[in-house]
Parts: C-alpha cells; sequence; structure tokens
C-alpha cells in the first residue's frame, strides 16, 4: 500500500523558507506519515521524479518521513555553507559541488554492503556517492528539424548557427553558468575538453542566447518553440518527459557527451545520520544493483554505461573538480565565458 503523503500545505512552508533560511527553495514536501520522524533531504532532483525510491524507502522504513527540499545546486551549496537549516543528506547533480563539501570538512563517511557496488570512479573517498549517470545533451525542437539534418557533433551545430544566424537568433538556449552549478559543471568540462566548446560559445554569443536556471526551463521552451536549439540540457529529464516526445528531439553529441554522476553526501549536523545513511543505501542499491532496482526513475542505470565504447565520458569525481571552484580561477572563467555569450 502507498502511504506516501505529499502534503499540498507544505507549498506554503515552501514560499516562508525562501527568506527565513536564506536560500531559494523550488519545492518543499512532507513525504510519509504526518507524525513520522523526519529525514531532512536537500536535492535537486525534481521530486516527482525521485518520488518512486522515496516511496519504496519509506515502505522499508515504517514511521518514518522525507522532509524533500528542492532547490538548484548552487542554492543547495548555500543551504548547507550557512547552514541555518539543518539537513541530513544532500543529492545534487553539480560533483564539483558536492565534491568541495566533501573536501572542506561538511560531509561524513560512509561505508556498507551498498557502497561497495559502486566502482572506484563512482565515489570519492566514501564521501561522494554516485547514484546516476545522466548525459549533457542537445536538444532540439523536433518541428523545427522536421525533414532537415540534426546536428550530431559540435561541429555540425556550429556550421549550422553559423550558416543560419537569423533563423536561430533569440531562439538559442543554454545555461546560466552564473546561476546553475550544472551548467557551471558542464561548461568548465567542455573547456577541457574540446576548443570546439569556445566556437561554439562564441557562435552561441552572436545569436543573443537565452540564458537558464536549469534543464525543465529550457525543455519546456524547446517544446513550445519559443526555442530551437538548448545546448547542455540534461538527457535524462528530456527522455523522461513523454509528454513532450513528439515535439522534441534529444541528441548526445557523438564527438563526446559528458556523463554527469548525480551524487549523495551525508551531511554533518543533521538530526539522524543513520537514516541519512540507509536512504543513501537505499539510492545507491537501486542504481548499482544488476538488474537496477524496478523503481529506479533515470532512463538509464549508471552499469549501462561502465563498458560502452561509445564517446559517452562519466566526468570524474575527485580534486579535479575543485580546480574551476578556486575563486580566482572561477572568476577568469565567468568572466571569458560571459565576454563569448553576451556580445554587445
Amino acid at each position: 500500500m502507498r502511504h506516501a503523503l505529499f502534503s499540498l500545505a507544505l507549498t506554503f512552508l515552501a514560499i516562508a523558507a525562501q527568506s527565513a533560511a536564506g536560500f531559494e527553495v523550488e519545492e518543499r514536501h512532507w513525504i510519509g506519515p504526518q507524525d513520522g520522524t523526519p529525514l531532512r533531504v536537500i536535492s535537486t532532483t525534481d521530486t516527482e521524479i525521485l518520488a518512486p525510491l522515496i516511496e519504496s524507502y519509506l515502505l522499508q522504513h515504517p514511521g518514518v518521513a522525507v522532509d524533500y527540499t528542492v532547490a538548484n545546486s548552487s542554492e543547495v551549496m548555500k543551504a548547507v555553507l550557512e547552514g541555518e537549516e539543518r539537513f541530513d543528506i544532500a543529492l545534487s547533480s553539480a560533483m564539483d559541488l558536492q565534491t568541495r563539501l566533501a573536501n572542506d570538512g561538511f560531509t561524513l563517511p560512509h561505508r556498507s554492503a551498498a557502497t561497495a557496488l559502486i566502482p572506484e570512479w563512482g565515489e570519492w573517498r566514501s564521501h561522494v556517492f554516485a547514484f546516476s549517470l545522466e548525459p549533457a545533451s542537445i536538444v532540439l525542437s523536433a518541428s523545427a528539424f522536421a525533414g532537415a539534418g540534426v546536428p550530431r557533433t559540435r561541429q555540425d551545430l556550429i556550421a549550422l548557427l553559423r550558416a543560419q544566424p537569423e533563423r536561430f537568433r533569440g531562439r538559442v538556449g543554454t545555461y546560466d553558468v552564473s546561476v546553475s552549478g550544472l551548467g557551471y559543471l558542464f561548461a568548465t568540462q567542455d573547456a577541457r575538453t574540446a576548443e570546439a566548446y569556445w566556437r561554439l560559445m562564441e557562435v552561441l554569443g552572436s545569436l543573443e542566447p537565452q540564458l537558464h536556471c536549469c534543464s525543465a526551463s529550457m525543455i519546456e521552451r524547446v517544446a513550445s518553440g519559443e526555442l530551437l536549439v538548448a545546448y547542455n540540457v540534461l538527457g535524462s529529464y528530456a527522455r523522461a518527459r513523454q509528454d513532450l516526445a513528439g515535439k522534441i528531439v534529444v541528441v548526445d553529441p557523438e564527438d563526446y557527451t559528458n556523463l554527469m554522476m548525480r551524487s549523495a553526501v551525508l551531511l554533518k549536523g543533521g538530526s539522524h545520520p543513520e537514516l541519512a545513511r540507509t536512504f543513501a543505501d537505499h539510492l545507491i542499491s537501486a542504481a548499482w544493483s544488476q538488474p537496477p532496482a524496478a523503481d529506479y526513475p533515470f532512463s538509464k542505470p549508471p552499469v549501462a554505461f561502465v563498458d560502452s565504447a561509445s564517446p559517452k565520458r562519466p566526468i570524474q569525481l575527485g580534486p579535479g573538480l575543485l580546480v574551476y571552484q578556486d575563486a580566482e580561477k572561477r572568476r577568469r572563467f565567468m568572466a571569458e565565458w560571459f565576454s563569448a555569450v553576451r556580445k554587445k
């Protein structure tokens, strides 16, 4: 029997928390019995996506409820660093920010039978634990590209945008790297991987690009026709939108596709560290068991990518992710990026 309860009343608590907690909340839900022991989760993952795993966790842990707060990755980082609200576990798509939390002493170590399932490259120092691999994709308007060649590489996209600037002016989009931690991660990884990335940013910058906080916003605008192309969108989110399947085309670039690891860290100062451990194990087991759990919500479990000969490249967890977290490097990267994409 499903006993998870999404309390509509907590919509008002989410609004109040924006000012009281000092970070911006997108959603907040109390899931489970109203008198349950609260496991406090802060996450970049939309509630509806993780709901199947939350509900199966609650079925295995009667008497527990999940107080689930959604914010973008930069706001998750802010919430943990400022500590005005205490959370037990943080789930984020921004691998560099999760690594920074661990490196700076905000997380707890954890070892279990579940964490032993993760390959060495999917965890860091028993503090950061991957539970997904998701591609940075290009999302295209299906109607705009009906009967036309779909760009399969960055060079294809550059050539197309250069050849038809008026068609695409004001109708291309990507992350605003000053707002989105995931967008910043994808951008810095692109910049480290290929010179074609900066050529693409220069071309986008000449076309008055729309900058967005999140993948969901870009996906919706491509589906509506407001955007024709969105770059570095989470492919897992786009493919999950079955209601938009006839309106969007999702492309994993064939030159290379960066794969983000959505990860969990257990937070120091939480009220229920043991519940946080059991919840982390639940996510990890669902992702890394073979076969993965039936309620695993992402289109492909991480094991599907492990032996792939495709150009998909998992972004590596570890100290290398901290390079662009250095304040001066971040300032310089931001300046160069905005110089490319904000043409006057």
